[in-house]
């Protein structure tokens, strides 16, 4: 018989994803509540949920638009009734076939274009299908990544190859990715003005030269929680807020009491010299991602907090091998060695990154949803 001190705890084995449900829907209705008076719709990124239970929070209608980041994810919410399904990367040829399998099923599946070279491509397939396709032009509202860059005349090539086709530009979309490097509200305030003015001057200029666009699209969580003005725009994308992360709570965008996800592990053991303290959830648990490192506060790879979510001290994860996390100290001053059995919660820097490592969520404050896990979907196919 065991003694008490030795006596093995209850639940899911360590490392494992838990998901704070109240602060889930806390986290929706603060941005349904922000968009409502700017007379948008919110096409959420399901990129970082992955999951038909948190996807199905953001709705309260049958319309339920949403982004994908996968032709997988399209696959597996098609599969769920969701039909109004944006994917939001630059298509390629070696997925045309996928694509028309989605139409073909009946999805109202609309796809990314952001050069003349994969327009005409597409209007190939299209026509040697007889495939009517749904088309927006990603345009580069901020220099981050991929996109055409406002007003550019390569966007009156794309219009005039694809006018009279069965390949239709229905309208514009951009990612103010550079709202994460922010580093004030006044700066996310002006990503965001920018991002609404080019996706709109996009807009006016594909509608002078002949093409109905019925869609605006901006996204990003910063700019989409802070925007004041959105004229012209007719939908938001944005994905981490139902989570947040540490990303996000660095930019002043939540409070790390809003985070709802984070890695549970267990201390396993100690370099006390070092002032280490060792955990079971290494890279493989909570990702690779450094986020943190250039903003203001440095999280390493996660705040460690007790298992009600409260931090302990300034303690971090401050380093990680593919199963272990080595814990200490965020200012370098002396560690309190929690014994060997701690359960711990880590908060993550990036919770799409984090969350891709496992197979679903462990829910907190989920009783009322008869089940305590939600299964989620990872990878490409």
């Amino acid at each position: 018989m065991p003694t008490q001190a030795t006596q093995i705890p209850a639940g899911p084995e360590t490392p494992y994803l838990l998901l704070d449900v109240r602060k889930l829907d806390a986290n929706i209705r603060r941005m349904k509540a922000h968009l409502a008076p700017l007379k948008v719709t919110l096409r959420p990124h399901v990129k970082t949920n992955k999951s038909i239970p948190v996807a199905s929070r953001f709705f309260d209608t049958a319309a339920k638009p949403i982004t994908v980041s996968t032709l997988h994810e399209a696959d597996f919410f098609f599969q769920h009734g969701f039909t109004d399904i944006l994917y939001g990367v630059a298509i390629v040829p070696n997925k045309f076939g996928h694509v028309r399998e989605l139409l073909l099923a009946g999805a109202d599946l609309k796809l990314i274009l952001d050069n003349t070279q994969t327009a005409r491509l597409l209007l190939d397939f299209a026509l040697l299908h007889r495939l009517p396709l749904k088309v927006l032009l990603e345009i580069d509202s901020d220099g981050h990544r991929s996109g055409l860059p406002p007003c550019a005349p390569e966007i009156e090539e794309i219009v005039k190859l694809l006018k009279g086709s069965p390949v239709d530009i229905v309208g514009v979309m951009t990612h103010a990715g550079n709202s994460y490097n922010s580093r004030s509200m006044a700066e996310i305030e002006r990503y965001a003005d920018q991002e609404r003015d080019a996706v709109v001057a996009s807009a006016d200029m594909l509608r002078a030269l002949g093409a109905h666009v019925r869609m605006v699209s901006v996204g990003s969580t910063p700019t989409a929680l802070f925007s004041k003005d959105l004229k012209g725009v007719t939908e938001v994308r944005a994905g981490v807020f139902a989570f947040f992360d540490l990303v996000m709570a660095g930019l002043g965008v939540c409070g790390l009491n809003d985070i709802a996800l984070s890695v549970a592990t267990t201390v396993i053991g100690h370099q006390k010299e070092k002032g280490w303290i060792i955990t079971d959830a290494g890279w493989m648990a909570l990702s690779r991602d450094r986020g943190t490192a250039s903003q203001k506060v440095d999280q390493g790879y996660g705040v460690v907090c007790n298992m009600q979510g409260e931090p302990i001290d300034d303690l971090i994860v401050v380093a990680a091998n593919q199963e272990h996390g080595i814990i200490s100290s965020r200012s370098g001053g002396p560690v309190n060695l929690l014994p060997v059995g701690t359960p711990l919660r880590i908060l993550p820097n990036h919770a799409c990154s984090t969350a891709a490592q496992y197979g679903g969520y462990h829910l907190l404050h989920g009783e009322d949803e008869g089940a305590a896990y939600w299964p989620r979907i990872n990878g490409w196919a």
